[in-house]
């Protein structure tokens, strides 16, 4: 069995792993208000260790067909090609929920070392389940697709330790710490609202499951290793560069596409920094403005990073 073989039937296992079906009935729900563009829902984030759902917010990603299937010939679908993913409220069965928007194009790709815009492959190098497919073929792209995510993660920061020449060194001096390495480099490459050490929290929640799956996702990354060279340094430039300016992006956007949105992210902030930031009724009535007004304060403040 080759490692890409080793590592997808990992990653298969993984995301059809039961959950609570509350969330399986939500994610049904999701992808029945886009019937003709669904493709799968996705379930993801720190819900998925959590046993009591009520008063959290749960994340999925909704992968659809196209744009166009999914929004008609709007606006919206427009907003969601030049920067995906678009990001929606979702309520069910007396849980709340954001949903994030992606092609099975954009999925595949943002998963993958072809793009410098971490958000995707970052998060699903982590844990994630597959809780609704239309049919075996969309199953298999979204598993195709996410067996991506942790060889693009770890290949990201291969070049940045030139002692290591093979992969096997790595599981010699520590099996975990190419993929806390490159957590902690995501984590530069966007705005964020958590506290230092969030990044080392995400493979420490479960090291079992990153030491299993290492040397398969190691062994993909380092035979794409020649393609990034010398130039690791550079490319983690422009991906700070490039994912600070796409999270703004975001922020803006979700003024128009989110409702509530504001409020949302004074809820994130607040639990993820320590924060206490209050929304005054004007912020409400122009999330846009406010949302330009906020990242400029929470930047010199250091609540966003």
């Amino acid at each position: 069995m080759t490692a890409i073989e080793d590592l997808t039937r990992m990653v298969d296992a993984e995301l059809t792993e039961t959950v609570d079906r509350r969330v399986t009935a939500m994610a049904a729900a999701l992808a029945g208000c886009y019937p003709d563009a669904a493709r799968a829902v996705l379930f993801y984030g720190s819900c998925l260790r959590e046993s009591r759902l009520d008063g959290l917010m749960l994340d999925f990603y909704l992968i659809v067909s196209d744009y166009r299937a999914a929004y008609g010939r709007g606006w919206l679908a427009a907003a969601n090609h030049m920067v995906p993913p678009n990001v929606f409220p979702f309520e069910h069965g007396g849980l709340i929920a954001k949903y994030a928007v992606l092609s099975e194009a954009d999925f595949h790709r943002l998963n993958g070392p072809e793009t410098r815009n971490v958000s995707v492959w970052a998060r699903f190098s982590q844990p994630s389940r597959l809780v609704w497919a239309a049919d075996e073929r969309a199953r298999q792209r979204a598993i195709t697709a996410v067996a991506r995510a942790a060889p693009t993660l770890l290949w990201s920061v291969a070049g940045l330790d030139p002692e290591v020449s093979n992969p096997g060194q790595l599981h010699d001096r520590d099996p975990l710490s190419h993929w806390r390495r490159g957590y902690a480099m995501t984590y530069t490459a966007e705005l964020r609202s958590e506290r230092s050490g969030r990044a080392t929290s995400v493979v420490d929640a479960d090291p079992a499951r990153y030491a299993r799956f290492g040397p398969a996702a190691e062994a993909v990354a380092w035979s794409w290793r020649p393609a990034l060279g010398a130039r690791v340094h550079w490319q983690w430039r422009r991906r700070r560069i490039t994912g600070k300016a796409l999270s703004i992006l975001r922020l803006a956007k979700a003024a128009f596409t989110y409702a509530g949105g504001i409020d949302y992210l004074a809820w994130k902030i607040n639990r993820h920094a320590g924060t206490a930031i209050a929304i005054a009724p004007w912020m409400r009535r122009w999330p846009l403005v406010a949302a330009l007004v906020l990242v400029p304060r929470l930047l010199a403040r250091g609540a966003i990073r």
